[in-house]
């Protein structure tokens, strides 16, 4: 049995194979000392590691095997209580011992009694990664549908597993499996962003809305520049002086030396509306990144678009780094490019928004080649269950906005939903949070949580110039 915590429910899933109470007899698995860590040079996190074959198609146990990469960070309680938490990567393509040793101190008040068990998705992180040479131009859709196109047949040649099977409905298989394996009763599902579609997700097809969701939170930052006289006074006409920079940038490029992320080295880069979009985007996830994009606008208007133009560089290195792109197209084109309704889409509100049209363009473009798989047939249904949920989500959240997280609860009897004001794409690290969370799963009742830190959560200050916010 499982009881999910969903932290920006995204999409419906596969219910079904959660509550499997067997995954086909697997036998159990043996776990070694060793040591996680966030990537090269990152400190490494003291686990239990070990490795689960299973096939690749799950229906056909003659298909070939993949490799799980599974990890249990013990809990701090010499006798912890059974039912350990499972965080669940976003992306689609993060694996999650990367995000979880990134953000481990976040879960220490989880840690105090349960087991962390960590196992990285099929095609992501050291599970088989189904991952093509990254191209953040077509991503952002610079390239033509043509180009982008002839990539995605590149990719596909390039992968080392059949597309096919790296769907959530599947990967859900493997979750189960482990949890057998390792003799778990039930689990407890911390999902964040794409992860969530485990835990309990709503009725939504990832993709038409990106664009429009993420012009409303820049439009939240901008009101909320207006709103405080010391960024007004310094910032006046935000709104208008981005919409000119959009414009401008749409009808051509401009040509920018920035400094090289990892060499310093200044390099001259081309810097149209597609790297511009990507830089902004990923700047409003995070207050602290949101307390940045008055400043950077501004300097931007002044012709200075090299803090702009690096952020788009460290953003792009990132995503290499961290997203598995094939296993991000198989999830794309079997959950959710399919499921298009074209006559609800606000086309009008794409084509004004700063992102525009390009990022639905190149998903359908890439979907366009890319072979769906199988996908439960109640994936789109709302989760119906009376297990104990705690939904959250942040205000000011460019991609899934609280009212995802309503939608997602519409048959969740035994559900809360908290919002963070001011807060953007994450919130396990906000404030009281993560003690909130530790809180409801000791207790498996959200009705004992209390709130009213949560409301005193603290939000960074605009910046004025690079010397910081103002106290």
């Amino acid at each position: 049995m499982l009881r999910p915590i969903a932290n920006f429910p995204v999409l419906p899933l596969l219910l079904a194979a959660l509550f499997f109470s067997d995954a086909g007899h697997t036998e159990p698995l043996q776990l070694e000392e060793c040591r996680i860590n966030a990537g090269p040079g990152y400190p490494g996190i003291k686990a239990r590691c070990g490795t689960l074959l299973r096939p690749e198609n799950p229906a056909d146990p003659d298909s070939g095997e993949i490799a799980l990469r599974v990890a249990v960070v013990p809990a701090l309680n010499l006798n912890p209580d059974p039912d350990p938490v499972v965080p669940l990567a976003g992306g689609p393509g993060q694996g999650v011992v990367q995000f979880y040793s990134a953000y481990s101190w976040a879960f220490e008040d989880l840690r105090r009694n349960r087991d962390i068990l960590l196992v990285d998705q099929r095609g992501t992180g050291e599970s088989s990664r189904m991952d093509c040479p990254f191209d953040d131009d077509i991503v952002d859709g610079s390239y033509s549908i043509e180009l982008t196109v002839e990539f995605t047949k590149t990719c596909l040649e390039q992968l080392p597993h059949d597309p096919r099977y790296f769907t959530t409905s599947v990967a859900v298989t493997d979750l189960e499996a482990v949890r057998e394996a390792l003799g778990y009763e039930r689990l407890n599902l911390y999902g964040v962003s794409y992860g969530s579609r485990v835990a309990a997700p709503p009725q939504i097809s990832l993709g038409p809305e990106i664009a429009t969701e993420s012009q409303k939170a820049l439009d939240k930052i901008f009101e909320r520049c207006l709103g405080d006289d010391a960024c007004n006074a310094r910032f006046p006409d935000l709104a208008e002086t981005f919409a000119s920079l959009v414009e401008q940038l749409r009808d051509e490029p401009v040509a920018v030396e920035a400094p090289h992320p990892n060499t310093g080295r200044l390099e001259e880069i081309s810097f149209g509306i597609g790297e511009f979009a990507g830089a902004v985007r990923l700047l409003a996830y995070h207050p602290n990144t949101m307390a940045l994009l008055p400043l950077l606008v501004h300097e931007a208007s002044l012709g200075n678009f090299v803090p702009l133009a690096s952020q788009y560089r460290m953003t792009a290195m990132a995503l290499n780094d961290m997203l598995s792109l094939g296993m991000h197209n198989a999830v794309m084109c079997t959950e959710d490019v399919p499921f298009y309704d074209k006559t609800t889409i606000d086309y009008e509100g794409l084509a004004a928004s700063y992102m525009g049209m390009f990022q639905l363009d190149a998903l359908e473009a890439m979907c366009s080649v890319w072979p769906e798989g199988p996908i439960d047939s109640a994936f789109k249904v709302p989760l119906a269950t009376d297990i104990p949920v705690l939904l959250l989500s942040g205000d000011a959240d460019p991609i899934t906005p609280p009212r995802y997280a309503e939608l997602a609860a519409v048959d969740l009897s035994n559900a809360r939903h908290l919002v963070g004001e001011g807060q953007g794409h994450g919130q396990i690290t906000v404030g009281c949070t993560r003690r909130l969370v530790a809180e409801f799963v000791a207790a498996a009742d959200p009705g004992v949580i209390d709130k009213t830190c949560l409301d005193r959560s603290f939000v960074m200050p605009f910046f004025l110039d690079f010397s910081g916010p103002q106290p």
